[in-house]
């Protein structure tokens, strides 16, 4: 990930709007790789459409289990060919992460293991009332050690906590979720920020839903590319 990339978070269960989706945000100016949830893959042909896919995608199923439930999973999409990511949860723990790491090299090479961190509909209070004692940055911090202690690929936190994560893990792949273009209305989430502020606070990648999909999709995505030119020199895009 050698460039910025821009995933695409395709929130429907409707076939017809995810082909629409990934054909109106195709750009020779940005890379955009779509993102498919736990909606999507859920869905009655959500699957199938994933096995017969032409475009890389990052599969967004925050696997948390035991090692072997977990591993087990990861074993059960390797028909998946064009899945490039996959995330877990670093709430479960090292040893999961570890086996989850060691299998996906073992089903294909290429194939991305980001932890997922602190989500980003979640702030202190919210943290304060599942029963944990550490603040939302420290408690990413620690999952972060985690994360590389795992040999994970990257991590998935809020670009709130990003430029501390860049600091302390040159190399690791931070990948923000939570983004919205400006003036747009953040909804459920809380952790918020723009994608220029994200890139600006060394993300390697952002995630970005409604902002994109919601709407003229066409006309959003001038507006994402419209709002990244403004500082071009920064953000390397693909050409």
């Amino acid at each position: 990930m050698k460039n910025r990339t821009i995933f695409v978070a395709c929130d429907t269960s409707n076939i017809e709007n995810i082909r629409k989706i990934i054909s109106q945000t195709r750009s020779s100016k940005l890379e955009i790789i779509p993102k498919f949830g736990l909606q999507f893959f859920y869905s009655k042909k959500g699957r199938k459409f994933l096995e017969k896919i032409k475009n890389d995608f990052w599969l967004d199923l925050k696997i948390n289990d035991i090692p072997q439930t977990a591993i087990s999973a990861l074993e059960s999409l390797k028909d998946l060919r064009k899945c490039k990511y996959i995330t877990v949860h670093a709430n479960g723990g090292l040893e999961m992460l570890k086996a989850v790491k060691k299998k996906a090299n073992k089903i294909n090479k290429n194939l991305k293991v980001l932890g997922v961190t602190v989500l980003t509909s979640l702030n202190n209070r919210s943290l304060k009332q599942i029963g944990y004692t550490k603040k939302v940055k420290q408690l990413v911090l620690k999952q972060a050690d985690l994360l590389k202690k795992s040999n994970c690929d990257g991590i998935i936190c809020s670009a709130q906590e990003a430029a501390m994560i860049r600091e302390k893990y040159k190399n690791l792949i931070i990948i923000t979720p939570g983004i919205r273009l400006p003036g747009d209305r953040s909804n459920d989430q809380i952790r918020v920020m723009t994608p220029k502020n994200a890139f600006e606070n060394k993300v390697s990648g952002i995630v970005i839903g409604r902002s994109l999909t919601q709407g003229n999709i066409r006309n959003n995505l001038k507006r994402l590319i419209d709002h990244l030119n403004k500082w071009s020199k920064t953000v390397k895009f693909v050409e």
